[in-house]
């Protein structure tokens, strides 16, 4: 288990320390009944009390990691990750069981596994699985008033990893920080969850390119959407689908999840070849997809096809399954099942419903059974 103490978070004695010394002797207990579960939104108005941190440095490692109430962390403006943007991130989600109200975390164990991915592609140092479960885990317990009663939302959890270390020249840093914090969340958008949301094809810009950083968790691949994003919504628009920055012909990925296209009983999603992320929503989908009878198909979707589809719906962490209304590609505007009603189409309903009730264990699907894990 972790140790409740910690030393200094940058790991040199010029770093600020009064604030520190204070922090580590007490794992901070604020009250959260306060909190409104019926309008959550996706935000930090109800941070959990609690951060978990550890700290890498050559030589040492892994320290075994620490939690102290939530607030700034110490680093120098010469710091890597604020000068050459050394950093990975994850998302994770933190729920009741509707048998119990026991705590349970969805697929840990593959969040960890990209996270090692995305360190390796960053040069940074790997977090061991057991580190990275057990820092998560001790997040959940030590937060417990945070995680929402079921049915009214999530403790959203915010894995990070940063070169926090001064450097002046390009190169890795000489420390590292591994923290995570977290907070009550409801649905992602304003809408809420079983909205259907509108998208804009994106022409001008990419998300990503072969042989670049798509496929990685990293700070540096988000800020860069907010340009088109924000245009989008000034247009009344939920968000952005972007095209492959080769033809620009095959869809990639909205902003921050991976997207879905259905026609009868076919589900297409893009696959997984570098350029975009591979989502652990995303994989879950596919799986339960298949269990329920559906021909899941991994290749290029064209945006022509797309706007052809019964259905579109995106999936992630933070939107989990996401049914789309619509999607303007060039001026044309093509409506899907469901969006004339502002319902969400039958199958993003059907998966919704399903991946829902296995994270939270209101049923029970034999070969997924490994995929929910209770925190105790």
């Amino acid at each position: 288990m972790i140790s409740l103490q910690s030393s200094n978070l940058l790991g040199c004695s010029c770093a600020p320390s009064n604030r520190r010394s204070k922090a580590i002797h007490a794992v901070s207990k604020k009250s959260a009944l306060k909190i409104d579960y019926d309008n959550l939104g996706f935000g930090l108005k109800d941070v959990a009390s609690n951060m978990y941190i550890s700290k890498w440095s050559t030589g040492k490692g892994w320290d075994k990691g620490f939690l102290e109430p939530y607030g700034p962390l110490p680093m120098y403006p010469s710091a890597q990750v604020l000068n050459y943007g050394q950093s990975i991130f994850e998302g994770m989600k933190a729920q009741r069981s509707v048998k119990n109200g026991r705590m349970l975390l969805f697929r840990p164990d593959k969040n960890s596994e990209r996270f090692t991915a995305g360190a390796a592609r960053m040069s940074m140092p790997a977090v061991s699985k057991a580190q990275f479960i057990d820092a998560v885990t001790s997040i959940v317990r030590e937060n417990a008033d945070f995680v929402p009663p079921h049915g009214k939302g999530s403790l959203y959890l915010r894995p990070l990893l940063m070169g926090t270390g001064p450097i002046l020249g390009l190169g890795p840093a000489p420390e590292y920080t591994f923290g995570v914090y977290a907070a009550a969340v409801g649905a992602y958008f304003k809408g809420g969850q079983l909205t259907p949301i509108h998208l804009i094809v994106e022409e001008r810009f990419h998300r990503a390119a072969p042989g670049g950083m798509g496929g990685t968790k990293a700070a540096g691949n988000y800020s860069p959407v907010l340009v088109t994003q924000l245009e989008a919504k000034k247009n009344g628009y939920s968000d952005v689908v972007y095209l492959d920055a080769k033809t620009d012909t095959y869809l990639e990925e909205v902003s921050s999840c991976n997207i879905f296209v259905v026609k009868g009983k076919t589900i297409k999603t893009p696959p997984l070849a570098g350029t975009i992320l591979p989502g652990v929503t995303r994989d879950s989908v596919i799986q339960l997809a298949r269990s329920r009878g559906y021909e899941v198909v991994e290749e290029p979707v064209s945006v022509h096809e797309a706007m052809e589809a019964d259905e579109v719906f995106t999936t992630g962490t933070a939107v989990v399954v996401c049914s789309v209304g619509s999607m303007t590609y060039r001026g044309q505007k093509k409506m899907f099942k469901g969006a004339e009603k502002n319902d969400p189409g039958p199958v993003a309903l059907e998966i919704y419903d399903t991946l829902t009730s296995v994270q939270t264990e209101k049923i029970h699907i034999a070969e997924f059974k490994d995929w929910v894990v209770p925190v105790l």
